[in-house]
């Protein structure tokens, strides 16, 4: 079935840490290197809320090959530049040790408003996610895809959660960064709505209560997209290498064209109350790969593994049809071999009970290519 060249593109967003290659602390560079990587990528490179963070998108992708060169090459350009300014560039959800007190928000008008409402939560925002779009025109589909969609944000999170410390600390979860973010008023998973006019009264409402100021600040783990034509997952963490983000990006387009052939072929689906997502998100975000998860379809415990599985086989099809199977499912499988982001973060902490180590790996990590790419 044929759905128009406009459906199914990929674009992908990442956040990434300034980290000093002396200190291994979070610097507040990224002003300075603003402007030397957008010489190199141009204005794929935006600032953050944090001036230790730094924000770049990929181009329009039709493939994941096009996903995998972009995202290789965004990381090349941004650790070329860093290195330019004497500083590093590190993916992880959270700094391992380094303390919010010693960041400052970034002088722009969005985060200073951000500074203003919400004050403490917008001082303490030094974390890191990855953002994947899925093009799609069609608003009112949007909504249905976003009401099946939402029962398999627990696997993707599991997957890559790559945030195990905070200030220094074990915090036992696998990804700290969703209990961060979690404090927003509107963050989390999203509700089930039943069309794309009721989804646009709930914004208006929000914006006319003053929770926001513009559909934009809907900060939902699976959004619309205010700017383009994508449904949009800001689940993940951002993923340590480049493969990882690759097998997110495609898992989610994977899902994304699963929900519509589904929508199209009038096949039912189940209709899980938020309280149910919330604790199915909870719980990968504490346990990642190493506990049990819940499957909200099956209303079960399942062990994370068994629930990645269940996941794959949903999107399998979908994956094929793309030419895309044999590659996610080794990429899926490697991880569930050698762990996601915040297990290998806790190996090497484990190794050498220093933080700084847990750094330097973030960083080697995020310099990882994966397969070959073409320069």
């Amino acid at each position: 079935m044929s759905y128009g060249t406009d459906l199914f593109t990929i674009g992908v967003e990442e956040e990434y840490l300034i980290v000093d290659p002396l200190s291994r602390t979070s610097q507040l560079q990224s002003l300075p290197l603003l402007e030397k990587a957008q010489e190199i990528l141009g204005d794929r490179v935006e600032l953050e809320m944090q001036q230790s963070q730094i924000e770049a998108a990929t181009p329009i992708c039709v493939s994941l090959n096009d996903v995998r060169r972009e995202l290789a090459h965004q990381r090349r350009g941004l650790i070329t530049a860093a290195s330019q300014i004497g500083m590093r560039i590190a993916s992880s959800g959270t700094h391992p040790f380094s303390h919010w007190k010693e960041q400052q928000i970034t002088p722009k008008y969005r985060y200073q408003n951000l500074l203003r409402e919400y004050q403490q939560l917008t001082r303490e925002q030094n974390i890191q996610g990855c953002h994947v779009h899925v093009g799609l025109t069609d608003r009112d589909l949007g909504i249905k895809v976003m009401n099946r969609a939402r029962n398999w944000l627990a696997p993707l999170l599991a997957l890559s959660a790559n945030s195990p410390f905070w200030l220094g600390e074990e915090t036992g979860y696998a990804s700290y960064r969703t209990e961060i973010w979690s404090r927003w008023p509107t963050s989390g998973p999203p509700h089930l709505f039943t069309s794309y006019a009721e989804y646009e009264l709930v914004l208006q409402d929000l914006v006319a209560t003053r929770v926001i100021d513009d559909a934009t600040k809907i900060y939902w783990d699976l959004r619309l997209s205010s700017h383009f034509d994508t449904i949009e997952f800001r689940v993940a963490d951002i993923c340590l290498t480049v493969d990882e983000a690759v097998m997110i990006a495609g898992l989610i387009r994977a899902l994304v064209r699963t929900c519509v052939d589904q929508i199209r072929n009038g096949i039912p689906f189940s209709t899980v109350r938020l309280e149910m997502l919330r604790v199915s998100h909870w719980r990968a975000a504490r346990y990642g790969l190493e506990g049990d998860l819940v499957d909200v379809v099956a209303q079960q415990v399942v062990p994370a593994r068994e629930l990645v599985y269940r996941f794959l086989s949903f999107v399998r099809p979908a994956l094929e049809e793309e030419g895309d199977w044999e590659e996610i499912a080794r990429l899926v499988e490697d991880v569930l071999q050698r762990g996601n982001g915040a297990m290998r973060q806790r190996d090497v902490y484990r190794y050498g009970q220093h933080l700084e180590d847990v750094v330097d790996f973030i960083v080697t990590e995020t310099a990882k290519e994966g397969e070959s790419v073409p320069r």
